[in-house]
């Protein structure tokens, strides 16, 4: 979906002299987002603060994007339409490619049901690493746990649009990381997903 942007034709891209892997080799280390996505009461933001606790013990600079959190500021115009969450994930997208700018490694925990909108994130970092992060838990794990209420609410119709039970979630076809919990505690989890990292040069 395209979104019009007033007074698009004076924009201007402006160049800079350093860039973002100048900035991340004082850091010593490669700039990337990993990009967690999953339903509700999947465990996405549990996983990403032991991830960045772990990141950071290794002497890893991160910034960590929650999704609540960021509806809660900078997208609370938003709502939960489909028109609505693809432009929540834009901004988020915009605002984890500026992360990446200052050389950070960028967590985001967000459900992002809809995979053209995962794609759009991964093909804006197309000069850093982006890594999908599956974080697989059946709905009826999620419903179980319903660490926020939500599933209880949706059900009795409080909520409208709800992922998982009247708004669809795409699962990833290929996810670069696939964590599921029910074989898997956070902690291993976020573990499986620093190996990644490892693995592929962004440490």
């Amino acid at each position: 979906m395209d979104f019009e942007r007033s007074g698009a034709t004076n924009d201007h891209c402006q160049k800079h002299e350093i860039n973002k892997h100048s900035r991340a080799s004082l850091m010593g280390q490669k700039p990337a987002v990993v990009w967690m996505t999953g339903l509700s009461g999947s465990g996405k933001s549990t996983i990403a603060n032991i991830l960045e606790r772990l990141l950071h013990g290794a002497g890893k600079h991160t910034i960590n994007l929650d999704g609540d959190q960021i509806r809660m500021g900078l997208n609370c115009d938003l709502g939960f339409s489909d028109a609505d969450r693809v432009e929540n994930i834009r901004r988020i997208a915009e605002v984890s490619k500026l992360m990446t700018e200052g050389g950070l490694i960028v967590i985001v925990s967000t459900i992002s049901p809809f995979g053209a909108d995962r794609e759009m994130a991964r093909k804006l970092m197309s000069d850093c690493k982006f890594i999908e992060v599956f974080i697989d838990t059946p709905i009826e794990e999620c419903i179980k746990r319903d660490p926020k209420g939500l599933y209880a609410r949706a059900k009795t119709g409080q909520i409208k649009n709800f992922t998982g039970l009247d708004s669809p979630y795409e699962v990833p076809a290929a996810a670069d990381v696939h964590v599921k919990t029910m074989q898997a505690g956070p902690v291993e989890s976020a573990s499986l997903i620093r190996r990644y990292m490892e693995q592929n040069g962004v440490m």
